[in-house]
């Protein structure tokens, strides 16, 4: 069963989990963290390693837009150069922020995407999507240890 080897890798397994849920994948990392927790993983171990997991996935995105930015404009978007400027402009701005929220499902994808298609720049991209993500794995970690006696 997939469940069982994800459990005897631990860490690992939570990493390379947290990492493909954070790209165009439709899958889910909380279960393995909370799963962990429950085995007696240590909280702080597992939420470090997800969050970096996921961050580093969300990243991949991020480098598709980067890099993929001259493909999307001609093929599918269309957009000006003077207004691609003014909406990478505006994006870095105020847009970036949104990146606090990048771990939300079905929005969070796109949000890693504009980001690296709008240049913004790596370490502050980084940062908020790493503090979002790990605000969100710790906040899973906190509930479940609500439900999970020691």
């Amino acid at each position: 069963m997939p469940e069982q080897w994800l459990l005897q890798h631990g860490l690992p397994a939570l990493f390379l989990l947290s990492f493909a849920a954070s790209t165009l994948l439709p899958l889910g990392s909380e279960w393995l963290l909370v799963a962990l927790l429950a085995v007696g993983k240590d909280p702080l171990a597992c939420v470090l390693t997800a969050t970096v997991g996921n961050t580093l996935g969300a990243l991949t995105s991020y480098l598709i837009g980067f890099y993929g930015a001259d493909w999307l404009n001609k093929r599918v978007l269309r957009i000006s150069p003077d207004r691609q400027r003014r909406a990478a402009r505006w994006y870095q701005q105020f847009g970036s922020w949104s990146l606090l929220f990048s771990w939300l499902p079905i929005i969070g994808d796109p949000l890693c995407l504009l980001a690296g298609y709008c240049r913004v720049p790596v370490p502050w991209f980084l940062l908020l999507t790493g503090t979002g993500k790990g605000a969100r794995y710790l906040s899973v970690a906190g509930l479940a240890g609500l439900f999970i006696s020691p």
